[in-house]
C-alpha cells in the first residue's frame, strides 16, 4: 500500500484527510500514483499535472525519503520504502518568494 500525503488545497478538493492510501500494481511510479489519485478522486484531474501533456504542474513538487523527486522521470520506480508504506509519497504545493 502506498501512502500519499496531499497539501491542504488538494485535500479540500478531494474531501480527504492528510493521507490517502492507494493500492497500485507494479511498477509503482510517480505517474502511476498520480493516475490512481485522479481515477479515485476525479476532482483532482488537472491539479497535479496537465490534462494534455501529463507534465507535473510548475508549483507542485514530489518528495519521498527526504529527496525531491520532482525532476526524476515520471516513469522511474519509487524508492523501496515508499513501496512498502514505510515512507510516504508527498505531493507538496511549492512556494515562491522571499
Amino acid at each position: 500500500m502506498i501512502v500519499v500525503v496531499l497539501p491542504q488545497h488538494l485535500r479540500t478538493l478531494a474531501q480527504v484527510g492528510r493521507e490517502v492510501h492507494l493500492h497500485i500494481p507494479d511498477p509503482v511510479t510517480q505517474a502511476a500514483v498520480v493516475t490512481e489519485l485522479e481515477n479515485r478522486y476525479p476532482m483532482l484531474r488537472g491539479t497535479i499535472r496537465d490534462h494534455v501533456t501529463f507534465k507535473r504542474r510548475a508549483f507542485i513538487r514530489f518528495f519521498a525519503c527526504g529527496q525531491d523527486l520532482s525532476h526524476e522521470s515520471p516513469d522511474a520506480e519509487l524508492p523501496a520504502q515508499v513501496l512498502t508504506g514505510a515512507e510516504p509519497f508527498m505531493i507538496v504545493g511549492a512556494m515562491a518568494g522571499g
